[in-house]
């Protein structure tokens, strides 16, 4: 394949749910942006106590989870509940990306995502559920010699209409998406308004989920130039979710760029736990995906780890 030129878009986190830009865009802006005489490199992965955190946690949780039998049902509620992007859940994700192997320097990118969920009813027949990503990212050059870039990324909103009841087993959802321009460094945006349609389809039966999300996203107008935004985003989930609230889950959050002509197909697995600790509830979350398919540039594989804080409505 040729080479891409300058300019082109970066990857937004694993915001699952709304189409993004991908993987090898941004590595092109980053390796277009470096500095010859800069030698200064950013190192997100030097720092691993989040994660060896987290892998405490998740093995420690046979002490906080619940012993008596009706104390796990609240669990394994929310482990469902938390597989079901539509559910009336107010809950809020601090998710933490790593994205490693990209360009020759085999650099890695680092993404600290806030995400808010909140359902509202409409009447007594449906609810609108938001979804707000707000991403902060630290990457580091592709190319030897080159700069890092930090700063705040593209925030992405998507909205889901929804029925409060499922029909005929089936959950779904429907709605716009918005991806603003608010990157305060060009390299790790856009630069581009961009909306789109997106929806969830969803069964649950007994512990397990199968369903998906896909969505689609065009830029309708600019904060500065550079390529128009087509990317298509279809996300395959399989998620099994244990009474004691553990959720082991498989999926693939792919995008297709339609300006590159390019897929981007990161194949994951996931394992969580529900806990409570005081009276606060939540999930923690632990990913490793490797990119079966990607661009020249793009990150071979990465991890994730995900807190997720319930609030009870």
């Amino acid at each position: 394949m040729n080479p891409e030129p300058c300019g082109k878009r970066r990857n937004a986190p694993h915001s699952k749910g709304f189409a993004t830009p991908t993987a090898h865009a941004f590595a092109k802006r980053l390796e277009c942006a470096v500095s010859p005489r800069s030698t200064d490199y950013c190192s997100p992965i030097t720092d691993y106590w989040p994660l060896l955190a987290l892998v405490a946690a998740l093995l420690a949780t046979p002490v906080l989870a619940q012993s008596a039998e009706e104390e796990t049902h609240p669990a394994a509620k929310a482990a469902l509940d938390l597989r079901n992007p539509v559910a009336t859940l107010v809950s809020t994700h601090v998710q933490n990306d790593w994205d490693f192997g990209y360009g020759p320097a085999k650099a890695t990118a680092y993404t600290a995502s806030l995400i808010p969920a909140v359902p509202f009813s409409i009447g007594t027949n449906w609810n609108l559920i938001t979804r707000t990503v707000v991403p902060a990212i630290d990457a580091e050059s592709p190319v030897k010699g080159g700069g890092s870039h930090g700063g705040l990324g593209d925030i992405i909103e998507t909205v889901y209409l929804s029925p409060n009841r499922p029909m005929h087993g089936w959950y779904w959802g429907a709605g716009p998406g918005l991806i603003l321009p608010s990157a305060t460094d060009p390299v790790l945006g856009a630069g581009k308004w961009s909306t789109g349609p997106t929806v969830a389809v969803l069964r649950q039966n007994g512990a397990w989920t199968v369903g998906a999300l896909t969505s689609h996203a065009w830029s309708f107008a600019s904060a500065h130039t550079g390529p128009n935004v087509s990317t298509t985003y279809l996300q395959p989930f399989l998620p099994y979710s244990t009474e004691r609230g553990t959720t082991f889950g498989v999926d693939t959050p792919s995008q297709y760029d339609w300006t590159l002509r390019q897929w981007t197909v990161p194949l994951e697995a996931t394992i969580g736990q529900v806990v409570t600790i005081g009276r606060q509830q939540m999930e923690l979350d632990l990913t490793g995906r490797w990119y079966a398919e990607r661009a020249p540039g793009g990150p071979e594989w990465g991890l994730s780890m995900t807190i997720t804080f319930l609030f009870p409505r």
